[in-house]
């Protein structure tokens, strides 16, 4: 008689701090079961960074706790309450078609939130059928993927599984869950919902929880509300900086979307920029260019203001003095984001010893790449490995005149040659998912249920800065085409 298999433990570790929190902040429901779930993704590293045993996750006992059809033990399934600005608009919100799990304690003792994406109606769907489309699930494993090897705060994704049932937009789609892992789901979105609808009481404790799960380390002396606001500050600077820094452009910067952990979060319309031009818009939805890749810096400070906003009962007793704290503090943003950008720029260019000219020869070098429509991830690749003729820019006076002068600039570097071309090696990308190589990728999955596309490419986006040979072919650009790239929410 043959030895039965065992399936292995998955190693899933609950704990439920926010559904300890006040009741108003979140829903109790289940997953919706599905028919035949089908595991067509999965993220071996993330999951041994959980704790988790990727063969356990691939066996049937684990892909039905990844389909939302098996509960797992420990896990208490939530949807979490948020209201948001959607392009400037305030509307009620909350997690249509997600549920949390739970919060996942790996080895380490860290805590990261365990969701399913497309798992089914909640109390919070308004209408919607609470079901996600595959090609979207597996455009954000892929993009959040990438920003995670690009080194940029980001949630992730642990899996992706095909339902066996079709989701119903303009046409009929393959339905998928994805498992997206997380800092935590907390929002500006969150604390609009909590000012908006919550008591006094509710608000304080989820800025204490806030505190308390994302800034143990910093100082509560004094203003600790003021210190979350510094702390929530500082981290979107850093983190909108490294946007812009490889181009990439989210999309969809409403308020609901914007995480206090510091993480990129929620990956519908988003793509990278291949032409430079600050006025780069992909998302269908985005007709007035709000949240171009330009705009980012912008909205990112108006989205932190309405954070600031709800926490000024906190901040001061009296309204007016809370609003004087509250804007020095979104006043330091601007300065933080372009601290981070221009010391992340000037490395881009080898130079580390920063001199007050730095940013004129930058933004001189980015006037003439919106010129001559110069590719912005293979133009600093070119100057990285002395290949200036790779660009179109090369053989213009313009170009030459801008040369010698960083050329000039690079002789005044302490470290020498080595030490820049090192410092530009590690600062520009050799390939970032290119709109056309993800789309090329999506429609081999959905169309042919061929994922090896997606292997692919996923395997060279996992080391950007190695600039390997086999990366060459995903540096190319895409055929010219009279219509231009546009992505969806996918929702």
């Amino acid at each position: 008689m043959a030895e039965e298999k065992v399936t292995p433990e998955a190693g899933w570790n609950f704990d439920n701090s926010y559904a300890r929190l006040p009741e108003s902040l979140y829903s109790v429901v289940n997953p919706t079961p599905v028919h035949s779930p089908k595991l067509v993704a999965a993220n071996g590293p993330l999951a041994d960074a959980l704790g988790l045993n990727i063969q356990a996750l691939r066996s049937q006992q684990g892909i039905a706790v990844l389909a939302g059809n098996n509960i797992p033990e420990g896990a208490m399934p939530i949807a979490e309450a948020y209201a948001g600005h959607q392009f400037g608009n305030f509307t009620k919100l909350g997690d249509g078609r997600a549920v949390l799990l739970g919060e996942q304690i790996t080895p380490s003792g860290e805590r990261y939130d365990i969701q399913l994406k497309g798992s089914g109606r909640t109390p919070y769907s308004r209408g919607g059928d609470g079901r996600a489309a595959l090609g979207p699930m597996l455009r954000e494993f892929i993009i959040s993927e990438a920003l995670h090897a690009l080194g940029i705060p980001t949630t992730r994704s642990l899996a992706v599984i095909t339902t066996g049932e079709p989701v119903i937009r303009d046409t009929e789609l393959p339905g998928a869950v994805l498992t997206r892992v997380a800092a935590s789901h907390l929002r500006v979105g969150t604390f609009q919902y909590a000012a908006g609808w919550g008591t006094s009481e509710e608000l304080q404790t989820l800025a204490d929880y806030t505190l308390q799960r994302h800034y143990p380390e910093a100082s509560t002396e004094g203003n600790r509300y003021l210190t979350l606001l510094q702390e929530v500050i500082k981290r979107q600077a850093e983190l909108i900086a490294k946007w812009q820094l490889v181009g990439f452009i989210h999309g969809v910067m409403n308020t609901d979307n914007m995480a206090l952990s510091g993480e990129s979060i929620d990956f519908g319309p988003c793509a990278f920029m291949d032409t430079y031009d600050p006025g780069t818009v992909f998302s269908s939805i985005d007709l007035q260019g709000r949240y171009a890749y330009g705009n980012q810096p912008q909205i990112a400070a108006w989205n932190l203001a309405r954070f600031a906003e709800t926490l000024l009962p906190l901040l001061h007793s009296d309204r007016e003095e809370a609003v004087k704290l509250a804007e020095a503090e979104i006043y330091q943003f601007r300065e933080l984001f372009h601290g981070h950008w221009l010391s992340g720029m000037i490395a881009k260019l080898g130079i580390s010893n920063e001199e007050l000219g730095d940013e004129a020869l930058i933004q001189e070098l980015l006037d003439m790449m919106k010129k001559y429509r110069a590719d912005y991830t293979n133009t600093f690749r070119a100057l990285t490995f002395g290949q200036q003729e790779d660009t179109p820019m090369y053989g213009t006076e313009d170009f030459a005149g801008w040369y010698e002068k960083w050329q000039a600039r690079l002789g005044r570097q302490p470290e020498g040659g080595t030490s820049s071309y090192e410092l530009m090696r590690s600062s520009n990308p050799a390939v970032i998912p290119r709109n056309h190589r993800v789309e090329e990728a999506l429609h081999a999955a959905v169309t042919q249920g061929d994922y090896s596309v997606m292997e692919r490419l996923l395997g060279v986006l996992a080391s950007p800065y190695s600039h390997s040979a086999d990366q060459l072919e995903y540096t190319t650009l895409p055929e010219p085409t009279s219509r231009p790239y546009r992505t969806f929410c996918g929702t």
